[in-house]
């Protein structure tokens, strides 16, 4: 789930910023651009350590 919000959230960055270079008019300013961009960030990063923490519990329940 959080990987799929990053994903959403980076491609809203990304088309914002497209949109930025064809000369059209971006619908998110330099801080809208920069809080999509974070929070895309951070989603990935929790869902990094999400699935690193449950593989980890699956190891240590291997070993019992």
């Amino acid at each position: 789930m959080l990987l799929i919000l990053a994903g959403a959230f980076f491609a809203v960055f990304a088309l914002n910023v497209s949109i930025g270079s064809f000369g059209g008019s971006p619908f998110l300013g330099n801080v809208g651009e920069m809080l999509m961009f974070l929070a895309s960030s951070i989603c990935f990063v929790a869902a990094v350590l999400k699935k690193e923490a449950a593989e980890k519990a699956a190891a240590n329940s291997k070993k019992s």
